[in-house]
């Protein structure tokens, strides 16, 4: 979705807007009923009802209820998880974060706001070592540009937050294999690595060249969850050129069991400390 996409009648749609429309479509459409049903029960506009299924506008908790208990869904966690999405996406919304004064495109405003209210992340980096793990002169070798730097440096925030962010990564060989800045500026990534993966809330694995193939070599991906990860989870990925967000469904299923796969076959925390040790020293 572009940014002029994502404007309208002074209303923004969100990812998370969008994630918690497309679940509340879902259970209308499994349910069988009209927009105009919708909307009688809500004593509104079908209009709102368009906009509510597109992401355009917060939810009320009482629309988001009235809604779940005309489609028949009243398990207390499938309503729950859609109240704590709305809750969150409201939040997001008010949020005046020290990104939306820089110069970043859409996607990535939107992907770093998300990043300050998720509870975990799950990232798999085929090229690159994840951002948030980045040293400042590793960053600073990607782009020499003051603002990118500290960017970077703030997202990092996240994770000495209290709570922290839940961050658990998984890094091809390739990544950490490439001269990013020559070898000192390397050596002190490998480092760094080696001595924030030791943190609880930080999982660093690493999938060595002896692995093999992999049908997550294609490219990298982040998941971000808000609650316990699992069906309100939302995917980004970065490709050359453009960005892509996966807002749900089956195909964030895909992703997760995906990473999972790939976690499986990566190195266990340890022995990819070790591994990343024995890097550090061939440098």
């Amino acid at each position: 979705m572009t940014e002029d996409q994502s404007a309208q009648d002074n209303r923004v749609s969100t990812v998370l807007g969008r994630r918690l429309g497309g679940e509340l479509l879902q259970l209308r459409t499994k349910a069988g009923l009209t927009q105009g049903q919708a909307s009688k029960a809500l004593t509104s506009s079908t209009a709102k009802v368009a906009k509510m299924e597109r992401g355009w506008v917060p939810m009320r908790d009482p629309d988001i209820r009235a809604l779940c208990e005309l489609y028949g869904a009243t398990e207390p966690t499938v309503v729950g998880g859609l109240l704590e999405l709305a809750r969150i996406d409201r939040e997001r919304r008010k949020v005046k974060g020290w990104w939306n004064d820089l110069p970043l495109i859409a996607a990535l405003k939107e992907y770093v706001s998300l990043e300050s209210v998720a509870t975990s992340v799950k990232s798999w980096q085929v090229s690159y070592v994840p951002g948030l793990l980045q040293t400042p002169a590793y960053v600073r070798a990607l782009r020499p540009d003051d603002q990118f730097v500290q960017t970077r440096i703030n997202r990092q925030q996240r994770l000495a937050d209290n709570p922290p962010l839940s961050f658990w990564a998984v890094v091809h060989e390739a990544a950490l294999r490439c001269l990013v800045g020559g070898r000192d500026v390397m050596g002190g990534q490998l480092e760094h690595l080696r001595r924030i993966s030791k943190k609880p809330h930080i999982t660093l694995q690493v999938l060595p060249f002896k692995a093999g193939s992999h049908r997550a070599l294609g490219a990298s991906f982040n998941i971000l969850s808000f609650s316990d990860p699992g069906a309100m989870d939302v995917v980004f990925m970065e490709v050359p050129l453009t960005q892509r967000w996966v807002e749900g469904g089956e195909e964030a299923s895909q992703h997760a069991a995906l990473f999972a796969d790939v976690a499986a076959q990566a190195l266990s925390p340890e022995d990819s400390r070790a591994f990343i040790t024995t890097m550090s020293k061939e440098l």
